[in-house]
């Protein structure tokens, strides 16, 4: 069986504010197999950003654990843990997070700088990634000179520049108009076609039908979890319906 991208069991998070104990996260066991794409939804304060925060290796468990691509993230100290993020994870968040001085080319560049990657091999692979998400005419614009959904197809190319493990994506429509969303998604449909691992937090259902499995937080819990076929783009689902923490 192959082995899941995304492992998480009993996974709990707790914030300490002052005197008092804030449960996050409580008893999460979830499990994402490799070239999956699965939608994560909730109302605020179900306990989704702290899921991404762990999922991204920003932050870690209180007790329970996640095994990342087969790897036991409390197993590693800082550096490691920035190591895993620049080359097993691509994020792409909801204010794209481009450095505004900095060309598209630049921007994407950046996380095989921080790979130490030689700049003779670090160009072909940026072009690469921009002409995948159609901006092969846009490598030397900045993003003040971008629409809000070019600036978000930079981020995707970023993303992916490293080729991680999985990419995971914040409210990655959040800030776009209709239009711009829908590319964004047909863009994450075709990575997702292709063998990416995507793992989306969103609060729009229409951008949950997108993908192939949705998992519902309450109360930092797994309230459901449930599959479907994709409104569009990204590969039908290979099972029927699952169980909570069940087969990726």
């Amino acid at each position: 069986m192959t082995r899941p991208v995304i492992a998480l069991d009993g996974v709990e998070k707790t914030y300490q504010l002052g005197p008092v104990a804030v449960p996050a996260l409580r008893g999460v066991s979830l499990t994402v197999g490799r070239g999956k794409y699965v939608a994560v939804m909730g109302a605020s304060g179900s306990g989704k950003s702290t899921l991404m925060n762990i999922l991204g290796c920003l932050d870690l468990p209180s007790c329970g654990r996640y095994l990342l691509d087969g790897m036991d993230v409390a197993a590693l100290d800082a550096w490691e843990l920035a190591e895993i993020r620049n080359r097993k994870i691509g994020f792409v968040f909801q204010s794209f997070n481009l450095i505004p001085r900095s060309t598209a080319l630049h921007n994407v560049e950046l996380p095989l700088v921080y790979a130490r990657l030689r700049a003779r091999h670090r160009r072909p692979r940026a072009i690469a990634a921009l002409e995948a998400v159609g901006l092969a005419g846009r490598l030397d614009h900045k993003p003040a000179q971008m629409s809000g959904g070019e600036q978000q197809r930079v981020a995707v190319a970023r993303a992916v520049v490293t080729n991680p493990a999985i990419i995971l994506a914040d409210e990655p429509t959040g800030n776009l108009d209709s239009v711009s969303a829908g590319e964004i998604l047909a863009i994450f449909g075709r990575l997702n076609a292709a063998g990416r691992t995507i793992v989306l937090i969103t609060h729009d259902l229409d951008v949950a039908a997108h993908a192939h499995r949705v998992v519902h937080l309450r109360d930092g819990q797994v309230a459901s979890d449930h599959r479907q076929t994709p409104l569009a783009g990204g590969r039908p689902p290979a099972a029927a319906a699952g169980q909570p923490g069940g087969a990726p």
